[in-house]
């Protein structure tokens, strides 16, 4: 465990993971999120600076909250925040689905098996290659 400042208030308090804010802090934001929540949900054409001056939040938490998955704007709302690769409007998360699509797609061609033929060519290559022994 490490002892930290609090990031909002300026108390110690026993550091694990996650945000550098103490017990209290997370309470009252977590009581922020459920505010902003209910208000995107009863103003769902509301502006980001809209939400933000309504609630006291900043325009930078209401962000990080959509990153995260925990806020997603409806399709009436104008509001969005931009995909970290190719940045189109999305409505909640980090990626589109077009840039989510092509990272599955990547990854899955990154621990597919070689082919037959892959294999053969690799056989042909190593056949007329010097061999040595282990001397144990």
């Amino acid at each position: 465990m490490e002892v930290k400042s609090c990031r909002n208030c300026g108390r110690l308090f026993n550091y694990l993971q996650g945000q550098p804010i103490c017990a209290a802090c997370k309470q009252k934001l977590e009581e922020k999120f459920v505010k902003v929540r209910d208000y995107i949900r009863e103003n769902d054409s509301a502006s980001m600076k809209e939400i933000s001056d309504a609630n006291d939040v900043s325009v930078k938490q209401i962000k990080q909250w959509v990153r995260e998955e925990r806020l997603t704007f409806s399709s009436k709302s104008a509001v969005g925040i931009e995909c970290e690769t190719c940045g189109a409007m999305i409505r909640t998360g980090r990626f589109c689905d077009k840039c989510k699509n092509n990272m599955a797609n990547n990854l899955k061609q990154m621990y597919a098996i070689p082919s037959a033929e892959e294999k053969s060519d690799r056989r042909q290559r190593d056949k007329d290659r010097m061999r040595f022994l282990d001397k144990t």
